[in-house]
């Protein structure tokens, strides 16, 4: 019953909206997003819903002093998942404690009047993660009460993703000058490492193991074709399970890890100070901390066996890098920590201090990835 209330009202509103306006101030421009789906914008986009909490790390890129500005909802991921990125606007931003959820972090906790009580005139969904898909329910419901939709995506095929995503984004927001100034810092320090590897022989791509959150879950989980394995693809490496997982990302058995023995081993994690396990990484971790509970998380169990942990080829990254163009920064690290000799030129840290500098309101604090040499 609450639900139609709600419908009927927006419905009414739209209505209402093409009375009263002139001809000449309804925009009618259209847009196809990631989904392949044509979306009819609004004439002004001045109330966002995320339907992921941590599309942050990207719509943050592109609204700059105020990235909060224009949440009017989100998912709680960022918080459940990310806490210390959560205190790290928190601290600046207070506000953030006052944007109202739609959901926890889970496509089932987000219903459509969530959505609608928070009066958006746009919603940004992702293809694949915590939020509503384009099968979901949430979705009808919106496009019914006339709320439109667009998908965007960082996670499934980030490399082929990102640019399209970027650029759909400043135009729904009307951040189209800033979009194409961090598409060309982004492009440019890809290419860094694109023409870096033309040096190499294709029979000289290590092979890399990379566990997902290792130690934060009792199963061992690692991307296939898509997320991360396309980041080790071009950096320079073989990601190990690439033919083991058939989707985006899945579960590998630790006895057919070892008998491949790979040379390198990646280990991604997100964990805050106090946590009793896994890998600490993001903001709030200094380096020392990160090293070390890198260390620790990488050794356990019949892991420690593995050439590339006796011998230090260990990297510890941060997790949400999968989810955010700023996975610029972990393709620049990933390709040095490969191949130093082929990256003179390639320098993740200033790449991670430029990003802050043109394109975020915070300053860059914590850790966010760290050797295991």
């Amino acid at each position: 019953m609450m639900m139609k209330s709600i419908l009927s009202y927006f419905y009414k509103a739209g209505l209402l909206l093409g009375l009263l306006l002139p001809l000449g101030q309804i925009k009618a421009e259209t847009v196809t997003d990631l989904a392949g789906r044509q979306v009819k914008l609004p004439a002004k986009v001045g109330r966002i819903v995320l339907g992921e909490g941590r599309l942050l790390y990207t719509l943050a890129l592109l609204e700059g002093k105020q990235p909060l500005k224009r949440i009017a909802g989100w998912q709680g991921d960022l918080k459940l998942l990310d806490g210390q990125t959560y205190r790290q606007y928190q601290k600046q931003f207070p506000e953030i404690e006052r944007i109202p959820l739609i959901g926890k972090a889970d496509e089932e906790s987000v219903s459509a009047e969530k959505v609608l009580a928070v009066r958006p005139d746009l919603a940004i969904f992702t293809l694949a993660g915590h939020g509503p898909d384009v099968d979901s329910k949430v979705l009808h419901d919106l496009e019914k009460a006339g709320v439109p939709v667009v998908f965007v995506d960082f996670r499934v095929s980030p490399l082929t993703h990102t640019v399209p995503s970027m650029r759909l984004l400043g135009k729904v927001l009307q951040r189209e000058q800033e979009a194409e100034r961090f598409i060309s810092f982004y492009q440019q320090e890809m290419d860094k490492v694109r023409q870096a590897l033309t040096k190499l022989p294709g029979n000289q791509r290590p092979a890399v193991l990379v566990d997902l959150r290792g130690g934060s879950m009792p199963q061992m989980m690692s991307p296939g074709k898509g997320s991360l394995g396309e980041m080790v693809a071009f950096a320079g490496g073989r990601n190990l399970a690439a033919d083991w997982v058939p989707g985006a990302m899945g579960e590998v058995s630790v006895e057919k890890v070892l008998a491949a023995r790979p040379p390198f081993y990646l280990l991604t994690g997100a964990n805050a100070p106090d946590a009793a396990s896994g890998l600490k990484m993001g903001a709030e971790i200094d380096a020392r901390l990160a090293r070390d509970s890198l260390l620790q998380t990488a050794r356990r169990g019949q892991l420690g066996q593995l050439p590339a942990i006796r011998q230090g080829q260990v990297l510890g990254a941060w997790h949400h890098f999968y989810n955010t163009p700023l996975h610029v920064v972990l393709v620049q690290a990933m390709a040095r920590w490969m191949h130093p000799d082929l990256m003179q030129q390639v320098n993740p840290q200033q790449t991670w201090l430029r990003l802050h500098q043109q394109f975020l309101a915070v300053a860059p604090s914590g850790t966010y990835w760290v050797s295991g040499h």
